[in-house]
């Protein structure tokens, strides 16, 4: 799915993934090697042949040893007072063997500062996130559906309309706990001083 072509071009993954692939020096081989996807795959990514998952360009972004949203970058129209963004339009993030759907609120010009995003999953569903950026935080504030957050050390429930702020700059795990899907707003939110590079 593409984002609203009036404010955002699609991000061209699979030839930015190209790009970096060659200014790095690496054969679709060797980096293959290094991300653990298959040659074929990658070729077919980088034609845009086919839309990876948000897995797969994980894996990518690693073996690439790069920020995961770099991949995802897009060229930005000039914007006016009101950015709209239409449910039909929305990028799909796929997590977690499909029990997890992230659908991408923010606009591509807001990846240094911060991501939003409405947060779909399914009974029983897991989301595991590695330490962030020092000084990332996440604010979750639940729609339906009980979630259980954990950072850290530290584990809380939630329940409709609860809202929680966690730090992001650990390990954390977002859980659909109840007796069915859960459905939340996610925003990420990066500090001016540990924010991206």
């Amino acid at each position: 799915m593409t984002a609203n072509k009036n404010h955002t071009q699609p991000p061209a993954v699979g030839t930015r993934i190209k790009a970096i692939r060659k200014e790095h020096g690496l054969t679709l081989e060797e980096l293959s090697l290094k991300c653990g996807v298959s040659k074929s795959m990658l070729s077919q990514i980088e034609t845009e042949s086919v839309n990876p998952t948000i897995a797969t360009v994980w894996k990518i972004a690693s073996g690439l040893n790069i920020e995961f949203r770099a991949l995802l970058e897009g060229k930005e129209e000039p914007s006016g007072a009101i950015h709209l963004s239409r449910r039909k339009d929305a990028t799909i993030l796929d997590l977690a063997g499909g029990k997890v759907h992230l659908i991408v609120l923010s606009p591509l010009e807001m990846v240094d500062d911060l991501e939003m995003y409405l947060l779909q999953m399914d009974t029983g569903a897991v989301m595991e996130s590695r330490a962030h950026h020092p000084g990332c935080e996440e604010y979750l504030t639940i729609l339906n559906g009980e979630i259980e957050v954990t950072a850290g050390e530290q584990t809380e429930v939630l329940g409709p309309e609860d809202y929680i702020i966690y730090a992001a700059d650990v390990p954390h795990i977002i859980r659909a706990s109840g007796d069915g899907p859960a459905r939340a707003h996610l925003t990420v939110r990066f500090t001016q001083s540990g924010g991206r590079k």
